[in-house]
């Protein structure tokens, strides 16, 4: 029985499916923590989190066994022993378990499976594992270590099981998705299992980007009386050497650094960020492209390119019409310049023209209109498309949740392209990244410091500039009041008489939420984009697109 533990907490970014890379850092990192008894990593470090159908593939499982035996064969060196997160055969019977564990002296001497698995919102683990018994402690050098796997502490009864068997300390490896608020959440259901349990807690949570998520780290250490020990950065990858010892009261760390994790527009930036960054560079992208209107919307998503991936891998495109204003012209050139990235001019007109002349037969005896003006957004596309086929850039769409809520984007036009890093952020909160970015450098961005868009951009009102002297609010209500109601409808659900209660008019909320069914259509094929909110559009939101309540419940009325 040891009195003094040293543990080793890896806060990693492991590649979906690069199996071979995650255990060449986990090497890598168990190399530089020789002095630790334990190293642990977070949930399904091997395959990378969230796996979904890949599980499903005997041959992905497969390959998997045949790294992790390799590994384990090279543990026999003397070195940490590792708590090691990965997909595994379930050994009573058919199917997988999200299992970790424990490898020490080049062999496995435990392994425990997830219980809960979480079936909601971005989750579908119950598709592809199966839940584990509840858990007994692991014999870890004379300490019992309990592991419940990340959602097996959102409710108490994982943990009080292990405390009841004997457990001294609880190892939790998570892969808990980014999303505004929740780093309290998580903080306040660890307190709640330390204090039913009366045990010390690290809580080690992934960072990195995968497709729509985001983990931002975070990771922290709770001793047996709630104290923050430590707490490590959010949005990047961190080690720590974590020293214990044994009291009379039981196991308590030594007090390390601890760092303030930021909740507010930095976070949602970073979010961003960390997100686009990951995703070009895990496809292998060499950089992104992106139409630059001028407007507040596509000089964000600028922004955002240029801190994740620096301004030579940013390719701005603008492509005025007839209808572009030269204040579009001269604020797109503005921020371009001051962001440092490329920005080329194409003149959509000759491609308006064409397609004019081409429908024109087929167009006869109608009046111009939407059909007219969607022609310009889809010559945008087109020509960005063609751009990216061409160079191998991926196209940055630049759509944000307010317009994507109620359709006010083009299939095919504006929503073209390979991913969205405003996909899920609300006009006015476009509008205070804006400003909150103009006045502030994000750490461990590769953009300037100071201004990166003209104030002008802010200031002005929104338009898409597809026909002379349009203004967003031609189309819809005031962003202060349609945000509102789509943050009623979409995040909370809340039915529309208690948003006509609030205050707002019935004709409003009823034409917003009609507009929010039928824009599913476009969204099932808008690309995906950073998950910010609770309840992001694709994997969080799920809802028909042949959709006959509404107009039943608009009749009643």
């Amino acid at each position: 029985m040891t009195d003094q533990l040293c543990i080793a907490v890896a806060q990693l970014n492991p590649t979906l499916g690069r199996i071979d890379d995650n255990l060449a850092k986990l090497r890598a990192c168990r190399a530089d923590a020789a002095a630790a008894d334990l190293l642990i990593v977070p949930e399904l470090f091997v395959s990378g989190y969230p796996p979904e159908d890949l599980i499903l593939k005997p041959l992905f499982i497969e390959q998997v066994q045949t790294a992790v035996a390799a590994f384990v064969a090279e543990t026999a060196d003397g070195g940490p022993a590792v708590l090691l997160s990965t997909p595994w055969p379930d050994d009573r019977g058919a199917g997988v378990i999200n299992a970790v564990l424990l490898i020490d002296d080049g062999e496995i001497t435990a392994v425990r499976a997830k219980v809960d698995l979480p079936n909601y919102g971005v989750f579908d683990e119950k598709r592809v594992f199966n839940a584990g018994d509840m858990p007994g402690p692991i014999n870890f050098r004379g300490v019992r270590l309990g592991v419940p796997i990340c959602e097996d502490i959102w409710s108490p009864d994982v943990a009080e099981c292990l405390q009841e068997a004997g457990a001294e300390i609880l190892l939790v490896p998570n892969g808990s998705p980014f999303e505004f608020g929740k780093f309290d959440q998580r903080l306040n259901l660890t307190v709640a299992r330390v204090t039913e349990t009366g045990l010390p807690l690290v809580y080690l949570n992934q960072v990195g980007g995968q497709d729509e998520l985001v983990f931002d780290g975070g990771s922290f250490i709770l001793n047996a009386d709630c104290g923050l020990a430590h707490q490590l950065p959010a949005w990047r990858e961190d080690v720590r050497m974590t020293h214990w010892t044994r009291t009379a009261t039981g196991w308590h760390v030594a007090a390390g650094a601890t760092v303030a994790i930021d909740q507010g527009l930095q976070a949602i930036y970073q979010a961003m960020v960390l997100g686009l960054r990951d995703y070009v560079q895990k496809n292998g992208f060499p950089g992104v492209l992106l139409g630059m209107s001028g407007g507040i919307d596509s000089a964000l998503s600028a922004a955002v390119a240029v801190d994740a991936l620096g301004p030579d891998k940013v390719h701005c495109v603008m492509m005025p019409s007839p209808y572009t204003s030269q204040d579009s012209l001269d604020d797109a050139a503005a921020a371009a310049q001051l962001l440092g990235a490329k920005l080329d001019t194409i003149n959509i007109g000759p491609a308006m023209a064409a397609f004019e002349e081409m429908l024109a037969p087929h167009f006869q005896g109608t009046n111009s209109g939407i059909a007219e003006e969607n022609i310009q957004s889809r010559s945008r596309g087109l020509t960005l498309m063609a751009l990216s086929n061409k160079f191998g850039h991926m196209v940055l769409s630049t759509g944000n949740k307010s317009e994507m809520s109620v359709g006010y984007a083009t299939i095919y036009g504006d929503m073209c392209g390979g991913y969205s890093v405003l996909k899920d952020v609300y006009k006015l909160t476009v509008f205070e990244l804006s400003r909150w970015r103009n006045e502030t450098f994000p750490e461990g961005g590769l953009g300037p410091q100071g201004a990166v868009m003209p104030e002008r951009i802010i200031a002005k009102p929104p338009s898409a500039e597809l026909r002379p002297d349009q203004k967003d609010e031609d189309s819809l209500p005031p962003y202060e009041v349609l945000d509102a109601i789509l943050n009623a409808l979409i995040e909370t659900e809340m039915p529309v008489e208690d948003i006509i209660a609030d205050g707002y008019d019935r004709d409003t909320v009823m034409r917003v939420w009609q507009l929010l069914d039928r824009a599913e259509y476009k969204r099932r094929q808008a690309p995906p984009g950073v998950k910010i909110t609770l309840r992001a559009f694709g994997r969080d939101r799920r809802y028909p697109i042949t959709n006959a309540f509404l107009g039943a419940y608009a009749r009643a009325q």
